[in-house]
């Protein structure tokens, strides 16, 4: 089996040239990774890498020539991935995290689960968030920042889901029910514990 395409962002113009695309698709983004439409360009000089950025309102991704449309729509998907969490990682500080929640609170929870503070933290490195209903209080890991938004955002719902139900039960998983994203989100974090499970090998020398 060949070994994944090295993943590329924003940044490098030069490689936003590399070959002559052979096709171009233009397609909604199924992320909503922050753009309206998102434009695949495929390059037959173009052998391992994959690159993307944003042009207006749509994100450019260039792959080569010889994916499948399979391997296709998967890089698209990491791609949407890397581009949204580049940019959040300009975002939220804790001020920013607070008004996030009570946001997501009136958007999803009519406005029921009000904590008494939000923040990050530094000390959580086996939960992504953690929340004390006595005390109104959410805190979410330092490890979070720079993941896509739509993550962060499940976080915090599922730790204002605690303030109106403390436990795991079937009543707590119903409202968080509200949140569209939950399952990407949730398969989001688990890719990345499992990654983080893997051993390091050595880097795949470039074509």
């Amino acid at each position: 089996m060949p070994a994944d395409p090295s993943p590329r962002v924003a940044g490098e113009t030069s490689a936003h040239r590399a070959g002559t695309p052979q096709r171009s698709t233009t397609s909604p983004p199924s992320s909503g990774g922050g753009a309206s439409a998102v434009e695949v360009r495929r390059s037959a000089r173009r052998r391992r890498t994959v690159s993307a950025y944003r042009e207006g309102d749509r994100t450019v991704v260039l792959i080569p020539a010889r994916m499948s449309e399979a391997e296709e729509q998967r890089w698209v998907n990491v791609m949407l991935d890397k581009l949204a969490a580049q940019e959040s990682k300009r975002l939220l500080g804790d001020a920013e995290l607070a008004e996030r929640a009570g946001q997501l609170s009136d958007q999803y929870f009519e406005g029921r689960a009000r904590p008494a503070s939000v923040r990050w933290v530094t000390n959580q490195n086996t939960r992504w968030g953690s929340c004390t209903p006595s005390e109104g209080s959410i805190r979410l890991s330092h490890r979070l920042q720079g993941m896509p938004e739509y993550v962060v955002d499940y976080v915090l719902v599922h730790e204002l889901a605690h303030l109106l139900v403390p436990g795991h039960g079937p009543r707590f998983w119903r409202l968080l029910e509200a949140y569209p994203r939950t399952e990407r989100a949730r398969g989001y974090l688990e890719g990345v514990v499992a990654a983080d499970r893997l051993p390091h090998l050595p880097a795949a020398r470039e074509e």
